[in-house]
């Protein structure tokens, strides 16, 4: 497996709030206007599972494998080119400051690695800062 991690991104939240937001997929309706129109399509929500098209990379789908109240949730994919394992763990390192780090590990034979390498850290550190960006005060933890 190769992991790309994010730079670690602060959120100014306590853990409770930022959980609630990132472990409800059904939130992230939010971040739809941030996407590309032009290549992802067909981005569908409930609160375990997300799915969107790639162009041209296909249809992806994540859904949610486990959740530790205010530290981690970690997704898996269902359907996508490339076996993906995805994780976000948040800490709170004051009342209201949390910090995020997004992992993914994917399933890269040797061609690939060299060539999908540079995107991938490059997606990992663009989702990880649109997440820090959140309106997390319009939501309430459940």
């Amino acid at each position: 497996m190769t992991e790309f991690t994010s730079q670690i991104r602060t959120i100014p939240h306590n853990d409770a709030r930022v959980f609630a937001v990132l472990s409800d997929l059904s939130n992230m309706q939010r971040v739809r206007q941030s996407l590309p129109q032009d290549s992802v399509k067909a981005f569908t929500l409930t609160d375990d599972r997300c799915s969107f098209e790639v162009s041209p990379i296909g249809k992806i789908e994540f859904h949610i494998v486990d959740r530790e109240p205010n530290k981690t949730i970690k997704f898996e994919t269902t359907q996508s080119p490339v076996p993906l394992l995805l994780w976000i763990q948040l800490k709170q390192v004051a009342k209201n400051d949390t910090r995020m780090k997004m992992t993914v590990r994917a399933e890269l034979n040797p061609f690939l690695k060299p060539m999908v390498s540079k995107p991938m850290q490059e997606a990992v550190d663009k989702i990880a800062e649109i997440l820090a960006t959140l309106p997390y005060e319009a939501q309430e933890p459940k």
